[in-house]
């Protein structure tokens, strides 16, 4: 793991906020000089600390306002359970986020759909086909005070 001095984890926090941030305003806003500023962001990139930038999507004008964080149960905790179960996961444009996770559950799946009906087409036609799922825990998002995510 890489340590991050205190201007690295501030360039960060800006980037962060707003990746499309210019290098002059970024520069600004950290306190360094654009050329010191750009080599500090080139050098987390090539470091992997930055390893992407991404838009921001409106989940309305997408047709995926409806998210559904769903915990899965598999019948079998075989190492090819769990990789056909990722295969199917990958295979699915619904589930945004697949997360192999330690407790009652093996896996926690980040749904979005455009509404409770697509949803439900999705966790029984899709999801409940898919081999050695056990059980299916769906968890609807009311509501997003804090969503961190890019």
């Amino acid at each position: 793991m890489m340590e991050l001095d205190q201007m690295g984890a501030q360039i960060l926090r800006e980037l962060s906020v707003d990746g499309r941030i210019s290098n002059l305003a970024l520069a600004e806003k950290v306190g360094l000089s654009p050329s010191a500023c750009l080599r500090r962001v080139q050098d987390l990139e090539r470091r992997g600390v930055i390893t992407g930038y991404r838009a921001r999507l409106d989940p309305v004008q997408t047709g995926q306002a409806y998210v559904v964080y769903v915990a899965v149960g598999l019948s079998e905790h075989s190492k090819a359970a769990q990789e056909g179960f990722e295969k199917a996961m990958k295979l699915f444009d619904e589930v945004s986020e697949c997360h192999n996770i330690a407790g009652a559950f093996e896996y926690l799946l980040r749904v979005e759909t455009a509404d409770l009906s697509a949803y439900k087409t999705f966790h029984t036609d899709r999801l409940g086909t898919v081999p050695h799922v056990r059980s299916i825990t769906s968890y609807m998002v009311m509501g997003s005070p804090k969503d961190m995510r890019a």
